[in-house]
């Protein structure tokens, strides 16, 4: 069995303003696959997270230029709601920003701006956005408890949850583990493991052993450009480019 791409992206570049912030990104993006993006700060890596999902669309000053298909649709076609595309394109920031109200509430604000008004279904999405996100054995016997009295580490699974409950195509993370301790990036990670049986995944990381160790294909971002792109092995043992090497070993400055 071939992999099937789910994003095939082409001739990218964007534009920040005159500066271009985004040059030439080719990369086909594998389904039911991790890709993990490493780099330096100031590299692209969250830009084109939000080109996928078009969250760039609400700045004015980037422009964006080059094809992104996703399941062979051009996601900038006249005819793509940016609101549906984010629907199936749902991202994860390193910040985890629960709403001020009840773990249950949080999980299905999505569902139910959407119109899911049926109970039993709101209920079912809450349990099975829970349990895929690792939190539910934590939190079963105090849904009806606020959000915010979780640690930041459930709390990025929170978010992961909500996320899960719009039951998306694809799953974007930036950084999601940034100042997570050990155990709560484990559960983060285990998580995503077993996610990508059902989604495509693409997780932004600056943690490279994190990378190393769940991305199944990695991209390395260097001054706006992808200098490498490849499966996790062959990019962390034999590199095209010494500038990832250095990077991945810490020699790079």
């Amino acid at each position: 069995m071939t992999d099937r791409s789910k994003f095939i992206i082409e001739n990218l570049n964007a534009y920040w303003s005159d500066v271009q912030v985004l040059r030439s990104i080719n990369i086909n993006i594998v389904s039911n696959k991790i890709l993990g993006i490493i780099g330096p700060s100031g590299s692209g890596k969250t830009v084109f997270l939000r080109t996928l999902n078009r969250l760039n669309d609400l700045v004015p000053e980037i422009r964006i230029d080059g094809r992104i298909l996703l399941d062979g649709k051009d996601i900038y076609d006249p005819d793509v709601d940016p609101v549906e595309l984010r629907k199936k394109i749902g991202i994860v920031f390193a910040l985890p920003i629960p709403l001020p109200a009840s773990i249950h509430d949080n999980v299905i604000y999505g569902p139910s701006l959407s119109g899911i008004r049926n109970r039993h279904k709101l209920d079912e999405l809450v349990e099975k956005s829970l349990k895929s996100a690792f939190l539910w054995d934590e939190v079963r016997d105090r849904l009806t408890t606020s959000a915010m009295r979780l640690s930041g580490g459930q709390q990025q699974r929170l978010c992961l949850a909500r996320i899960l409950a719009m039951e998306p195509d694809v799953i974007m993370l930036d950084e999601p583990c940034s100042g997570l301790d050990p155990i709560s990036t484990s559960q983060i990670e285990s998580a995503l493991t077993e996610l990508k049986k059902e989604y495509t995944i693409i997780l932004v990381t600056n943690n490279t052993k994190q990378a190393a160790r769940v991305a199944d294909n990695t991209a390395f971002f260097l001054m706006n450009e992808m200098i490498e792109y490849g499966p996790t092995d062959v990019i962390f043992t034999v590199p095209r480019d010494k500038r990832t090497i250095d990077y991945i070993t810490g020699r790079f400055g």
